[in-house]
């Protein structure tokens, strides 16, 4: 299965039709054969790694230190062309670099691109010798400065060509890749019903303007690959660099989230006398929705609960360098939690997630890495004319790149900046202005933290960050945060962009007390009830039209130096390297998920030491029956949270199997665990 995903998503990024001619638009994957080594070494016979794209340099360097390594590299590799290319365009595709890339043809400068989490493309069909070896390379730095963001941010800055990079050729006359690196294919609806769908596809072009007779035809296929539409439009000979076409659709299905993530294929053909020469073809879907102050999120005029994770492009072992199958498995993580959403933090990530959302159902919140120091020292913004410009360059790329995914609901702007420095909000009103030109048809967002107000008013939606029962206070307490800032914001809707526990699955606690955030020490329990209060809050209180907690998962954090290991944030709901879901990730599940499950809390905690025990269960079914060695104790209901508690349950010295029972319908099913109480110490 996860193959066929696979290909499904190669497939949609860069789709040719079967039977497209070999002289039309071809993609080469340059993903192997580089090597790597440091910029400073000016040594002739310096050693190089060779290395497979993705890839970081900071995979392993940055756990125990603070100064990981924030350099420079250099990445190599060999193109050899032949001579069948004669007449063709070459393009190298870069789907990102962190975080300045400087790119070289047997030593020549083709372009510079600042960035790290954004793609771009130059042509180089001017500086290759077709018949002959070309020496790419390209010059790496993740070092900070301050002209490029993110300037600060509560996550890893991983150097390298950490995503996929391609050869694209095309023939003289092509759909425009120079667009921002977008494909050149722009879906805009105008106005979208069940009744109908109105939309424009404008398509940019590259052409040479020797021919006078060029036209565009698109043509709109539903997922069965039936035509419902088709258009052809002559190209103006006064302007030569878009065409734009006005289509309709009658009773469109659309793309509902998760009930129905039905999707259109939208062809554009370039035709030269009538002869295609090029072809591009994107995925697309048609919705409509709105947030209400009151009421939150509708999706085609239903009410839809947007509740999910803030999630980082980091994984162990591997940093930002993420595989398909990375994707594929943090993907399916999100569908078991029954997750409607996603805020994909701090950075726009790779093309795969949103491919996979676009499949899946999952909305998604997407934002440029415009981020403050949160609670540490620092700025996340200076009043620099170069810094402004290269952050406004981000957010047309991130909107570009992303314009025709049916999944992407809001572009967010901004996380956590503070006032200390120079003044963000007038520049935060530049970009909110840009990111509305670029795209009427979504909306603008933000996270806030504290009682921060100063954002409100300027995005379309804003959100905040807040730990309530982690960082301080406790748990029941964001349900008056909420309340509060609804109230401040006068009409603004508002959302919970981050609220969250850390938890390390060697920590246990029993019973459970709140631990030092700061400390060594960060209980799996303790996660549990921080997420119990919270959610119990957030959940009753519709006019929250999201909420997203704080972490999918653990990722690397260099500053971090609390909880079991060193460099890691730990309030994810599953482990760095993804092969263990904390107990509060089943938490969600029950709540969200409504596929049959049942589940034992603290199962990690075999090792006891007070006779008298709390068992505490997930799980959706209507009753469970809890059994310990072999013994009925009592059938309970679950709570409004899905949940059952038996208190003071002794155990008897030694192991102890504790079983619990649930039927759905004719199914039953069952989980354990093996607790071990040690007698003469009580803890």
């Amino acid at each position: 299965m996860q193959k066929i995903i696979k290909v499904f998503i190669l497939f949609s990024l860069f789709y040719s039709p079967a039977n497209a001619q070999e002289s039309l638009r071809q993609t080469i994957d340059l993903c192997d054969s580089w090597t790597m080594y440091p910029a400073y070494n000016v040594n002739t016979d310096v050693e190089k790694t060779k290395v497979h794209l993705p890839h970081t340099w900071n995979a392993e360097d940055v756990f125990g230190k603070i100064d990981y390594y924030r350099g420079t590299m250099v990445y190599q590799r060999s193109l050899s062309l032949g001579k069948e290319l004669v007449g063709k365009r070459l393009f190298l595709y870069f789907e990102g670099v962190n975080s300045v890339a400087n790119v070289f043809v047997d030593g020549k400068l083709i372009g510079e691109h600042l960035g790290g989490y954004t793609a771009f493309c130059f042509e180089i069909t001017d500086y290759i010798t077709l018949g002959k070896e070309a020496i790419i390379s390209v010059l790496v730095s993740n070092a900070y400065r301050t002209d490029v963001l993110p300037l600060s941010g509560d996550f890893n800055v991983y150097g390298g060509i950490h995503r996929p990079v391609y050869l694209l050729v095309t023939g003289k006359d092509c759909i425009s890749p120079l667009d921002y690196a977008s494909s050149g294919v722009y879906i805009k609806p105008q106005n979208v019903s069940g009744l109908e769908a109105k939309f424009i596809v404008e398509t940019k072009l590259s052409l040479n303007g020797k021919c006078q007779d060029y036209k565009v035809r698109t043509t709109v296929m539903d997922a069965g690959q039936q035509i419902v539409k088709q258009g052809i439009t002559s190209v103006s000979s006064h302007n030569m660099s878009e065409a734009n076409q006005e289509f309709s659709i009658t009773n469109p299905v659309l793309w509902d989230g998760e009930k129905n993530p039905y999707c259109y294929q939208v062809k554009v053909e370039l035709l030269e006398n009538d002869k295609v020469i090029d072809i591009v073809t994107e995925t697309t879907g048609f919705r409509y929705f709105l947030v209400d102050a009151e009421k939150g999120f509708y999706l085609n005029g239903r009410y839809l609960d947007l509740h999910g994770f803030g999630i980082h492009e980091d994984i162990a072992g591997k940093g930002s360098a993420y595989t398909p199958d990375d994707y594929i498995t943090d993907m399916s993580l999100v569908k078991e939690s029954g997750a409607t959403a996603i805020r994909l933090t701090h950075y726009p990530h790779g093309k795969m997630i949103y491919n996979l959302s676009d499949k899946e159902g999952i909305a998604l919140w997407t934002e440029i890495p415009f981020v403050g120091p949160g609670g540490y020292t620092g700025t996340g913004y200076i009043n620099s004319t170069d810094l402004k410009r290269n952050t406004k360059n981000m957010l047309i790329e991130m909107i570009r790149q992303n314009y025709n995914h049916p999944s992407v609901f809001f572009w967010g702007l901004l996380n956590e900046l503070k006032f200390d420095c120079d003044n963000p909000i007038p520049f935060v009103k530049e970009l909110n202005n840009l990111a509305k030109k670029e795209d009427p048809s979504r909306l603008t967002t933000c996270a806030s933290f504290g009682d921060q107000m100063e954002f409100v008013g300027i995005t379309d939606l804003i959100g905040w960050n807040e730990y309530f029962g982690w960082y301080g206070g406790i748990p029941s307490e964001i349900g008056t945060f909420v309340d509060k800032m609804k109230a401040n914001a006068k009409g603004t809707p508002i959302c919970v962009t981050e609220y969250g526990a850390g938890a390390s699955i060697t920590d246990h606690q029993c019973p459970v007390e709140k631990p030092d955030a700061g400390g060594n020490s960060h209980p799996e329990e303790w996660q549990v009830v921080y997420h119990e209060g919270n959610w119990r809050e957030l959940s009753s209180r519709k006019f929250v039209w999201a909420k997203f907690v704080w972490n999918f998962a653990d990722f690397g954090s260099s500053i971090r130096n609390e909880g079991s290991r060193q460099g890691i944030n730990d309030k994810g709901l599953i482990t760095y390297d993804r092969k263990t879901k904390k107990d509060a990730f089943y938490f969600y599940k029950a709540n969200w998920n409504p596929d049959p499950m049942v589940y034992i809390t603290s199962k990690r905690h075999m090792n006891r030491y007070n006779p008298l025990t709390d068992v505490k269960v997930f799980t959706n079914a209507k009753q469970a029956e809890l059994l310990v060695n072999g013994k009925k104790i009592s059938i309970k209901k679950p709570d409004s949270l899905n949940t059952i508690s038996w208190k003071n349950i002794k155990l008897k010295p030694g192991e102890n199997n504790i079983e619990v029972k649930a039927k759905f319908g004719k199914q039953q099913l069952t989980d354990s665990c093996r607790w071990i109480l040690t007698e003469g110490q009580i803890h």
